[in-house]
C-alpha cells in the first residue's frame, strides 16, 4: 500500500519546483526591463528640436495705447429764444449747414405789434421832451428877470430829465422788439450736420425749452478724447512741451483698421481721483469724415523712440516664477534660464533694457518641455530680431 502512495507525491513536488523556476525567472525579467529601459532613457534622451533667433538691435517707438472716444468740437443743441407758433422748418435732416444760415421760424406778428407800440411811444415821448426844454428855456430867462419862482425852475428841470429818460425806454423797448424779431428768424449759431428733426411746424415752442429745435454737430475738425495713467504724465508732459505736435493715430474699435491721424491737442489740468489718470485731447482734420462723434476707438500717442535698442521676437519671453526670463542657447547647445528685463514692446518684437547682449542666441519655438541644461538642436540657422514697427508701454493691471 506504501509504494502507490509515494508514486503519487513525486510529482507535485517536481511540478512546485518547476512553477518557482518559472515565476523566478518573470521576475528576473521583469527587473531586467524596467533596469533596462530607464538605462535607455537616460542614456537615450534626444535633444529637443527648437526654434532660435538671434538678439538684434532696432530703434523701437514708445507708445501709449489707450482707449478713446470721438467727440465733436462744438455740439449746438438750439433752443427757441421766445415762445411762439413754428410756421417753418427750413432744414432737411442730416444736412450740413454754415454759420448762420436759416434753419426755421417763429411766427413773429405779436413781435412787429409790440415794436408798433414801443414806437409809437417814442414818438410821443419825444414830443413831450421837445415841449418840456422848451418850456425850460423860457423859464431861464424868467429866472434870470427873477419873473417866477426859482422852484418852478427846478421842477422844469427835472421835467425834461424824465422826459428824456423815458426818451431813452422807448428806444430801449424798440432795441427789444428788433431783437425779438430776430429771435424769430432762428438761424444756426455754428457749422456743422444737423440731425433728426426735433420738433413740427405748427407746434407751440416755449423761450429756452427743450427738445430744442435742433442739434447741430460739428464734423470738422473733430477731436478724440482719452486718458493716460498718472505715472505716464511726466514724459508726455516732458515731451509735448518740446515738441507740441505729438503724434496720434486712431484704429477702429476692433483696433484692426486704421482711420486717423493727428496731433496732440491740449491735456487736462487735473488728475481724476478715481482712476489715476488723466485725460488727452486730440485733433483731426477729418476731411474724409472717418471719425464720427462718440464712436469709441483706439488711441496710439507717438512718446518717444528708443535707438538702436536690443530686441529680441516677443515669442522669445517667457513668465514664470524667476519673473520674465528668456531660453538662452549656450556653446554646448544647451539652454539656460536667463532672467531680462523688459521695454516696450510693438507685438512683433521687445526691448530688452537689461539681461542680453546682441549677437546672443535665445529660443522662439518649442520651449513647452524645456528646462534648465536641456540639450536642443536648432531648427535651423535662427532668425534675427527684426526692425519693429512701433513699440507699447507695458502697463501692471
Amino acid at each position: 500500500m506504501s509504494e502507490p502512495t509515494d508514486t503519487v507525491r513525486r510529482p507535485r513536488h517536481t511540478g512546485r519546483w518547476i512553477a518557482s523556476i518559472a515565476a523566478l525567472v518573470v521576475v528576473v525579467l521583469v527587473v531586467v526591463h524596467l533596469i533596462g529601459g530607464q538605462g535607455k532613457t537616460r542614456g537615450g534622451a534626444a535633444a529637443q528640436t527648437v526654434g532660435t533667433a538671434k538678439v538684434g538691435v532696432a530703434d523701437m517707438p514708445e507708445i501709449l495705447r489707450e482707449l478713446g472716444t470721438v467727440t465733436p468740437v462744438a455740439t449746438v443743441n438750439v433752443l427757441p429764444q421766445l415762445s411762439g407758433y413754428l410756421t417753418e422748418v427750413a432744414y432737411k435732416e442730416g444736412q450740413d449747414v454754415a454759420k448762420g444760415q436759416f434753419l426755421a421760424q417763429i411766427d413773429p406778428r405779436q413781435y412787429q405789434i409790440q415794436k408798433q407800440q414801443a414806437q409809437a411811444q417814442l414818438a410821443k415821448d419825444q414830443a413831450s421832451l421837445g415841449q418840456a426844454r422848451a418850456d425850460l428855456a423860457r423859464f431861464a430867462r424868467l429866472n434870470e428877470q427873477k419873473s417866477i419862482a426859482k422852484q418852478t425852475y427846478a421842477d422844469q428841470k427835472f421835467t425834461v430829465q424824465q422826459d428824456e429818460a423815458a426818451v431813452k425806454a422807448d428806444q430801449a423797448a424798440i432795441a427789444q422788439d428788433e431783437l425779438d424779431l430776430a429771435y424769430c428768424h432762428i438761424v444756426a449759431p455754428v457749422a456743422g450736420r444737423v440731425g433728426l428733426r426735433l420738433v413740427d411746424p405748427g407746434n407751440y415752442v416755449t423761450q429756452s425749452t427743450s427738445p430744442g429745435i435742433v442739434t447741430i454737430t460739428s464734423m470738422k475738425p473733430m477731436t478724440v478724447q482719452f486718458t493716460v495713467p498718472q505715472n505716464e504724465l511726466g514724459r508726455v508732459l516732458q515731451r509735448f512741451g518740446a515738441n507740441s505736435s505729438l503724434p496720434v493715430t486712431v484704429y477702429d474699435s476692433d483696433n484692426t483698421r486704421q482711420i486717423a491721424t493727428g496731433k496732440l491737442y491740449a491735456l487736462g489740468n487735473q488728475v481724476a481721483t478715481g482712476t489715476g489718470t488723466v485725460t488727452l485731447r486730440a485733433m483731426f482734420d477729418n476731411d474724409d469724415e472717418a471719425l464720427y462723434p462718440n464712436e469709441f476707438v483706439n488711441v496710439r500717442l507717438l512718446v518717444d523712440t528708443l535707438k538702436q535698442a536690443v530686441v529680441v521676437p516677443t515669442l522669445s519671453i517667457q513668465s514664470g516664477a524667476p519673473g520674465d526670463f528668456v531660453y538662452l542657447v549656450n556653446a554646448d547647445q544647451t539652454v539656460s534660464v536667463h532672467k531680462v528685463t523688459l521695454g516696450p514692446s510693438d507685438g512683433t518684437n521687445t526691448v530688452i533694457t537689461s539681461g542680453l547682449a546682441v549677437g546672443q542666441v535665445v529660443v522662439t519655438d518649442g520651449m513647452d518641455r524645456l528646462s534648465d541644461g536641456a540639450k536642443i538642436r536648432p531648427a535651423g540657422d535662427g532668425a534675427h530680431a527684426g526692425t519693429p514697427s512701433g513699440g507699447s508701454r507695458r502697463h501692471a493691471s
